[in-house]
């Protein structure tokens, strides 16, 4: 049901206070409670919100070199938070408190603040909506579980945490074993009020089962259109996190937690549709003579969108692996894909196009298989569109051929382009003069979020560590 402003005094008839968030770079949510009053004076126009989250990193630290958006010189200035009334959902663990959405935009322009998430897949999406396309998508986010230990009374879980380094916390359940029936018995309350709690918040999950790693959980989000469908995968780590407390557990989205353990993914499928509905991937008639056998079935413009983000990933990858952690993950022999590469149901490979003969028409779809669980999920399918776009307005090929069967990704040359190793490398070609992200996204937007990963680079650089 669309909702306008005027909708609003009978939607809120009852509610005294609005919860409202918007998201950062690193893809956290930033906001607050205001009054009804408050909020019913500004849904239509938007009002002031510090730019300083976008000044400073994920612990309130200000970036060490000043980037254009917030900044010492510019004070920090308000830029215009507008409330989307279509992200209205209910807190159901807050006493169903009303909730929307934010994007952020600048004051004088009116334009979206470079930086914003929302606001930059909007753009991608846009391009697409300018031609009669739409765009779906699905998400997958894998992570650990960590419970805290019961204290004696002479200790409290605060101090407890304070004393203990997080990597010391015993995994919910023990062992490998993904898909099990019986784990998830164990702290059954704990499952099902997670999935349940997600389907009131208007996040709902498609799939929900054990992954492979102690205490490790698999989410699959309900395939959906790609604006909602990025609301939800952020929305998602906000019901875990805000439910997992009430169960004494700590749930954790980090690309790699545990040396020697598989990592969290967090994959993303993405097609694309026209106005009625119709995948734009599928191709009618299977091409008798394809480039690959692997696209037979694949659409001239799936074939173009795949090479996009094929030709511009490695451009592209601090949106994809956004923290030094990122790329713990990205190691061969984990089953992480670490060179550009792709194949029809290949698992092992960057891109995994699912398209019949294994699967129905109207799934035909690319899974991109490198983002991570830490990853910002509008960055993510931004990069993804941008990409395609790119690809389908420049008629690309193929920069290689698909992954036969069995055959792994490794590192070496004759099987695709490395993906960069470090975050240093990653932001370094991110950044460069001429890169493909400079050309899909422009200068503000990589210099803004180039200098974020700079500043977390340096910090690295600084820090003393076990190792």
């Amino acid at each position: 049901m669309e909702i306008t402003a005027d909708d609003l005094p009978a939607l809120l008839e009852n509610d005294n206070a609005v919860k409202l968030a918007g998201v950062d770079v690193d893809g956290m949510l930033r906001g607050k409670l205001v009054s009804k009053k408050k909020f019913l004076s500004i849904a239509k126009d938007g009002f002031g919100f510090c730019s300083v989250i976008f000044g400073w990193d994920m612990h309130d630290m200000t970036y060490m070199k000043e980037l254009k958006v917030s900044n010492k010189e510019n004070g920090y200035r308000d830029i215009l938070a507008v409330p989307d009334l279509s992200s209205f959902r209910r807190i159901p663990w807050e006493n169903n408190v009303p909730f929307f959405l934010v994007s952020f935009f600048d004051p004088e322009t009116k334009e979206p603040v470079p930086a914003c998430p929302r606001g930059l897949l909007k753009t991608q999406l846009d391009k697409f909506a300018s031609k009669g396309q739409g765009a779906m998508a699905g998400a997958e986010y894998e992570f650990y579980q960590f419970k805290t230990p019961p204290t004696d009374g002479a200790q409290s879980t605060a101090t407890y945490l304070k004393e203990n380094p997080p990597q010391s916390l015993p995994s919910l359940t023990e062992g490998m074993f993904g898909y099990s029936l019986t784990r998830t018995v164990h702290n059954k309350d704990y499952f099902y009020d997670i999935f349940n709690t997600c389907q009131a918040f208007k996040c709902d999950i498609e799939g929900w089962h054990t992954e492979s790693g102690p205490g490790v959980y698999e989410a699959a989000l309900e395939f959906g259109e790609i604006k909602q469908m990025a609301d939800r995968a952020s929305l998602f780590k906000y019901v875990v996190k805000s439910v997992a407390t009430k169960h004494g557990i700590t749930p954790c989205f980090m690309a790699k937690p545990k040396q020697g353990l598989p990592g969290n993914s967090g994959h993303m499928h993405v097609s694309l549709v026209d106005e009625n509905g119709k995948n734009l991937f599928y191709r009618e008639e299977a091409d008798p003579n394809p480039p690959y056998p692997d696209v037979a079935h694949l659409s001239d413009l799936g074939r173009y969108f795949l090479a996009g983000i094929l030709e511009g990933l490695p451009d592209v990858m601090p949106m994809v692996a956004p923290t030094i952690n990122s790329y713990k993950r990205l190691v061969e022999n984990f089953w992480a894909p670490v060179t550009v590469s792709w194949g029809l149901e290949h698992r092992a490979a960057s891109i995994r196009l699912i398209a019949p003969p294994t699967s129905k028409p109207g799934a035909t779809r690319f899974e991109i298989r490198v983002p991570g669980a830490d990853a910002n999920p509008f960055y993510v399918l931004a990069a993804i569109l941008a990409l395609g776009w790119r690809g389908v307005e420049k008629k690309l090929d193929f920069p290689c051929p698909p992954l036969g069967k069995g055959e792994d990704v490794g590192g070496s040359s004759d099987m695709g382009i490395r993906l960069a190793k470090s975050l240093r490398e990653a932001n370094d070609r991110f950044t460069r003069a001429g890169s493909i992200a400079r050309e899909c996204f422009g200068d503000d937007f990589v210099d803004h979020y180039g200098g974020t990963r700079d500043h977390e680079i340096r910090l690295w650089d600084e820090a003393v560590t076990d190792w």
